[in-house]
Parts: structure tokens; C-alpha cells; sequence
């Protein structure tokens, strides 16, 4: 057996999101502040930070004007374009309509919010962890949890390089590193691979809902500049999904800098239709008149698809285990209503950071971080979260029109300090497919290549690549599922919930099917091990650096 090389640091980071690399600033201003000295290191399976990220993004300012508050001044991107417009538009197939604002509580209007790529925001705040001596490292992707022999999280290890699918080791095979933390914070993001696992380990979804998903599709497009107003803000609900029985999700479009145009479109991963493809409803989106007539002349120029976390605070699990905790949304703090997460998921990385510098000065280690979940429990954070707590279940059970309409009834009580005396639950989103004999199949017109496009042209420019002599990274708890199961019962609907072209069935009309998995084309947005019926796919790391590479997302 190789024998793996070790570091030892106070805090180790897993990921190097808004949460982690905002948890490692805060780690080193309150040890500046304490005169301590706090060894910190944030591990990134991206090839550059930023390159895995991905969002909207319109983002509320409240945790970076905390954490660094001259941030305005000192050269941050997402300054550039501050949130001028905001509208919501209830689309027909042909038609839309625009809520007024007074229908909504102010907490929905963007006030004071910015719109920009998250993925750059993350590249400025890794260059002021680094600043502050924090120690980064692109390309290094976290595999495995390391365990100290009383159970307490020890810290993680790095994925081997160099080995083949068959899994033998090349001639450029290296052995991964260990990385030991008094305390890990795994800050992975949506269905982290190894946020999974200590959720499993601990029970640390015991007394909360299940977490439950959405897609998030997005495009990147340069628009004609007489039609780019930027700071202009637009969300969508109806059309098209309002097409297809069971389903949920909704549009954006930002105008943001350099005259381009972020769009994209969430499908929530409840739906109930096998046929139905989150992708090919995005590109159905675009067809709309008001949306076509935007992008009438333009250029696609980017492209990625992320899961997201939608249970909120229902769904939310505990924070806190031996030697490690959770941040970011690995624990899903996104508030859907307002469609945003990046306030909510610095706060908690902060939150954590705080905890961890009083045990660490306390001399203590690879204990609980209780003062983290109670910071929580006192923070404007669950405040926010539980304002909204009922609306995503709403609009599941009772549907778009009624559902939205009680949504909005419950956050106004709550934004006037009326608290409704119920919180309503989750379903797993695994559990929502019918059989493909109950509903209608959905015929999805051809791509025209100019408005709306297909899967593996939309891949190839996410800049995705991936070492091909590499073990596949989506792996199969049971080989036989897809053909013998997934397949009679819902026509194996991994070849259509997957935004990436993954998945295929070949050989059906030679009544020989066979499941492949293109694992190259993965964008990693966790869909497939969060939506497959029997919960059959897992998604485990690839080697670091493999992915996509978003520049400007």
C-alpha cells in the first residue's frame, strides 16, 4: 500500500466557494485580532477557483459588507453592476404578465443588491484569503474523510492521480495527501460527495426534512448592446413547465456587465413526468416572444448547469459533528424566494470561522463546534429562512397559481411579525417519478442552433474536460437498475434529466439495450445522484482539476 504524505493545519476548508473562502478570511482576521496564529487551507476540485462555480447571480451585499467592508473600494467585480430594475413576469406560451411590486414584500424587490458572475466574486475573495496567509490549492479535489480512531473527523485526504480506469497506476501515478485539521469545514456545495456521506454517518439529518433540489440551467449570452440595460433583473414563473402536470421551476435573466446577459431557468427536481427534460424546458424558455426578442441577434457564449438546494430551513441539518462542520450550501441555506444563497452561505462560513477560533484558542480540537449552530439559532440568517419556510412546499402541493398565492399570503404575515403556527414538510425528490405509462410522453422540438441548442454543443462551450483513462466517476451501486428496472418502469429517465448528454441507452431497437455513461461530458451538477429512483447513481470526485471551466459564470 502507497503511504500518503500528511500536512497538519488548524482549519481545513473543502471547497472554495463564497462559505469556505469567506470562513478562511474570517479564520485569519479573528486570529490577527487575537494575535494567534491559525493555520488555515481551503482545498478546490476546480483547475482555478471560480472554475466550478456557478449562479444567477444577483447577490445581496449584507455578509461581504461584514466580512470586508471596503470591499466597494477595493476593486471587487460585482461593484460594477448594481441592481437598477427589477420585474416578475407569469409567462403564458405567447404572453406575460408583470406582478406589481406592491404585491410582494420588500424583501422580494432587490433593493440594495448587485448582479454579476459568482465565479469571479470567488476569485477576488480567494486573492484576500491569500493576502491574509491563507494557503489555496486549484486543482486538488477532496475523495476521502479521515477519521481519528474515537470517530471524530480527523480531516480528508486528496484523490490518487495518474490511475487508469482499470484501475492500475500509470506512469505519472501520484499518491493523495492527507490533510489533518483540528477542525474541517466542508463547504462542497450542493450534494457535496463527501457532505453526503458524514450526513450519513452521523445522522445528521435525524430531526430535519429531507433536502429537496433544483436544476439551474444557465447561458450566458452578448446581446445586441441597444437591448442590454444593465441592472435590469427578470424573474419568470408558468410556461413552459406549467405544460406538464407535476412540475415546478421558473426563469432569470440579468443584465450585467460588458453587455451581456445571464439567463437560465430551474426546473425543481419534483417533477413527476419521466419524459420531462429540464434541459430541452430551458431551451423551450428561451422560444418565448419577450425572451426570443431579447436574444434576437445575439451570441451564446457560455454555458453550465448546477444543482441547488431548495428545502430551506426544514431541510437544513445539523451544522455541527466531531472535528468538522458544515457550511455553506453542503447544508442548504438558499432562500428560494428571493433566489439567493450567497449572503446566506458567507454568513454561515463566518459563523463557523468565529466558532472555531474560540475552541482553537481554547487549545481545544476535533470536538462539536456548538457555538456554531447556536450562532445560527441567534442569526438573521434563520430569520430569513424562516420567513420563507413554507413557500416551496406550498407551491408543491397545492401548484403554481393557488400555491404561489398562499406562498405570498404566508411571507407577508411573516415579514409583518405575524408568525404562522405550522411549518410544512419534504418529500425526497427520488420518490416524485410515475410510471412512464400514466403520464404523456413530451416531444421537444429540434434544436435550431441559433436560439436553442443541444446538449453536447452546450457542453463543449463550458470548457468541460475530463483525463479519459481515468475510473468512472459515476458509479452504480447495481449495474443491472438502469436496463432491467429504470428502464421498463420510466424509460430510464437519467438519459433525460441529466443537462450534459451523460447517460445514453443504446441498442433499444435491436431489442438489446445497454446503459452508457459518458462521464466526460459531466458539468458536475449532481442531477443523476439526486433525482435516479432508486437512488442507484453516486456520484464520488474525479480526478482534480477534471470538470468544468467557467470564466466568467
Amino acid at each position: 500500500m502507497t503511504t500518503r504524505e500528511s500536512m497538519p493545519y488548524d482549519v481545513v476548508i473543502v471547497g472554495a466557494g463564497p462559505a469556505g473562502l469567506s470562513a478562511a478570511i474570517r479564520l485569519k482576521q479573528l486570529a490577527a485580532e487575537k494575535d494567534a496564529e491559525i493555520s488555515v487551507c481551503v482545498l478546490e476540485k476546480g483547475s482555478e477557483v471560480g472554475a466550478h462555480i456557478l449562479s444567477g447571480a444577483v447577490i445581496d451585499p449584507k455578509s461581504l459588507d461584514e466580512l470586508l467592508p471596503t470591499w466597494r473600494e477595493d476593486g471587487c467585480p460585482l461593484v460594477e453592476v448594481p441592481v437598477t430594475e427589477n420585474h416578475h413576469w407569469i409567462l403564458s406560451k405567447t404572453k406575460k404578465s408583470e406582478m406589481p411590486h406592491f404585491v410582494t414584500p420588500s424583501f422580494l424587490h432587490n433593493k440594495g443588491t448587485y448582479t454579476g458572475s459568482l465565479g469571479n466574486l470567488c476569485r477576488w475573495l480567494a486573492g484576500k484569503a491569500e493576502e491574509l496567509g491563507v494557503e489555496i490549492f486549484p486543482g486538488f479535489a477532496a475523495a476521502e474523510i479521515l477519521f481519528n480512531d474515537d470517530g471524530s473527523v480527523k480531516g480528508v485526504a486528496t484523490g490518487d492521480m495518474g490511475v487508469a480506469r482499470d484501475g492500475t497506476h500509470k506512469g505519472d501515478y501520484t499518491p493523495g495527501l492527507e490533510l489533518h485539521a483540528k477542525y474541517t469545514f466542508f463547504s462542497e456545495g450542493c450534494r457535496g460527495h463527501l457532505t453526503k456521506q458524514l450526513i450519513a454517518k452521523f445522522a445528521l439529518d435525524k430531526d430535519s426534512d429531507p433536502q429537496v433540489y433544483g436544476l439551474g440551467i444557465k447561458e450566458l449570452w452578448d446581446i445586441d448592446p441597444e437591448l442590454h440595460v444593465p441592472g435590469r433583473v427578470i424573474h419568470t414563473q408558468g410556461w413552459p413547465l406549467s405544460e406538464t402536470e407535476g412540475s415546478n421551476g421558473g426563469g432569470w435573466i440579468y443584465h450585467q456587465a460588458n453587455g451581456q446577459v445571464s439567463i437560465g431557468f430551474v426546473t425543481w427536481l419534483n417533477y413527476t413526468n419521466p419524459h420531462l427534460s429540464p434541459f430541452h424546458e430551458m431551451q423551450r424558455w428561451k422560444t418565448h416572444p419577450e425572451i426570443a426578442a431579447l436574444l434576437k441577434g445575439a451570441k451564446r457564449v457560455s454555458y453550465g448547469a448546477r444543482a441547488i438546494s431548495d428545502g430551506g430551513l426544514q431541510s437544513i441539518p445539523k451544522l455541527v459533528m466531531p472535528g468538522a462542520a458544515l457550511i455553506g450550501d453542503s447544508a442548504g441555506f438558499l432562500n428560494v424566494p428571493r433566489i439567493k444563497g450567497t449572503h446566506t452561505a458567507m454568513k454561515s462560513g463566518m459563523m463557523a470561522a468565529e466558532a472555531a477560533v474560540e475552541a482553537i484558542v481554547s487549545q481545544r480540537g476535533h470536538d462539536e463546534l456548538a457555538a456554531y449552530p447556536e450562532a445560527f439559532d441567534r442569526s438573521w440568517v434563520k430569520k430569513e429562512l424562516s420567513v420563507v419556510r413554507n413557500v416551496v412546499p406550498l407551491v408543491k402541493k397545492f401548484g403554481d397559481l393557488i400555491g404561489s398565492g398562499l406562498a405570498g399570503i404566508t411571507m407577508w404575515l411573516e415579514h409583518l411579525g405575524i408568525k404562522v403556527p405550522f411549518t410544512m414538510h419534504h418529500h425526497p425528490d427520488h420518490e416524485s417519478l410515475w410510471r412512464k405509462d400514466l403520464v404523456k410522453p413530451i416531444a421537444y422540438p429540434k434544436a435550431d442552433g441559433v436560439l436553442t441548442f443541444d446538449r453536447l454543443s452546450s457542453v463543449f462551450i463550458s470548457n468541460t474536460n475530463h483525463e479519459e483513462d481515468q475510473p468512472v466517476h459515476l458509479t452504480l451501486k447495481d449495474p443491472a437498475v438502469p436496463i432491467e428496472y429504470n428502464l421498463p418502469m420510466y424509460d430510464e429517465p437519467a438519459q433525460r434529466y441529466c443537462p450534459a448528454g451523460v447517460y445514453e441507452v443504446v441498442g433499444e431497437e435491436t431489442g438489446d439495450p445497454k446503459f452508457v455513461i459518458n462521464a466526460q461530458n459531466c458539468v458536475h451538477c449532481k442531477t443523476c445522484d439526486i433525482k435516479d429512483p432508486t437512488q442507484n447513481i453516486n456520484w464520488v470526485v474525479p480526478e482534480g482539476g477534471g470538470g468544468p471551466n467557467y470564466p466568467n459564470m
